[in-house]
């Protein structure tokens, strides 16, 4: 359940940023505006489950290192990437985070356990991936774009490896956490606004966009995947990222009415299958009396 709510605000957001995008604002803003918007929302969370920011230098430069390439480095990659990069590509591109996060694991020993299952399951949901976007068919598959939105899939995977190994389990509460590193990405992304251009008049729909990228898609989402980085590892928490291409495709079906071609319905089954044996590998069996 906690995978499916994740999935459906962290696959929503690249609407909201193309709907700002279009509709007066630019790259750096969004990016600042997001990170402030979802740092208020956990902040006043933590404030009512009283749970104290960390206080000591120490966890704080290392919040700061995990914001810039969790948030700072990927939100502007996203928000500049969206500007010419095709949906498909972009989908195909964004899903590579398991791929990345499974490399690093391997690399730097964060990975907890990586059984056949798993990493058969990591493959098979980044082949149903590909069968649901066809990115062969797109133009934009070598373009400065799609170079930016690798780049943020990546960062992604540096971030959540990073955030496994040096900030969960320290003693300080998730949600305290997530807060903090919003509030030190909102810094880090603010220091970029004076190079980020002028801004055009933002209509009452890219406010609208911005605000509920900024509350659902940053502020619990982020939360979301603090919690289950803790819980499950950092490969296991970069899994959701397989999941964002079959919610969009969903939604687009139910609320737009667009076509679903075999292909696509094809692709949606291999990605979930592909989840569902990720899903089963890191179950720990229950203990025996």
């Amino acid at each position: 359940m906690r995978m499916a709510i994740l999935a459906i605000l962290w696959g929503s957001a690249f609407l909201w940023i193309k709907l700002a995008l279009n509709n007066g604002l630019t790259p750096v803003q969004i990016t600042v505006a997001r990170s402030a918007l979802g740092a208020l929302v956990l902040l006043a969370l933590a404030r009512v489950a009283r749970q104290r920011l960390p206080r000591d230098r120490g966890t704080w430069a290392r919040l700061t290192v995990a914001a810039f390439f969790c948030n700072a480095l990927p939100f502007f990659l996203f928000s500049v990437g969206e500007q010419s990069v095709d949906s498909g590509v972009a989908g195909v591109l964004n899903a590579t985070t398991p791929l990345w996060s499974l490399l690093l694991g391997l690399a730097v020993g964060t990975g907890r356990g990586l059984p056949p299952v798993r990493l058969a399951g990591l493959l098979l949901g980044f082949a149903g991936t590909l069968l649901i976007f066809a990115p062969w068919q797109e133009r934009s598959l070598v373009s400065w774009g799609a170079l930016a939105l690798l780049g943020a899939s990546a960062s992604y995977a540096v971030a959540f490896a990073y955030m496994d190994r040096r900030l969960t389990g320290k003693g300080t509460a998730p949600l305290a956490l997530s807060a903090a590193q919003l509030v030190a990405a909102t810094g880090l992304s603010s220091l970029a606004l004076p190079a980020g251009g002028a801004v055009a008049e933002p209509t009452p729909l890219g406010v609208l966009a911005l605000a509920v990228l900024g509350v659902f898609s940053t502020g619990f989402t982020f939360y979301l995947s603090y919690r289950l980085i803790a819980d499950e590892g950092a490969t296991s928490a970069a899994t959701v990222g397989y999941l964002l291409p079959v919610v969009s495709v969903a939604l687009g079906a139910i609320v737009l009415d667009e076509a679903l071609s075999p292909r696509v319905l094809t692709g949606m089954v291999v990605v979930l299958a592909g989840v569902g044996m990720t899903r089963h590998a890191t179950r720990t069996p229950a203990p025996t009396t």
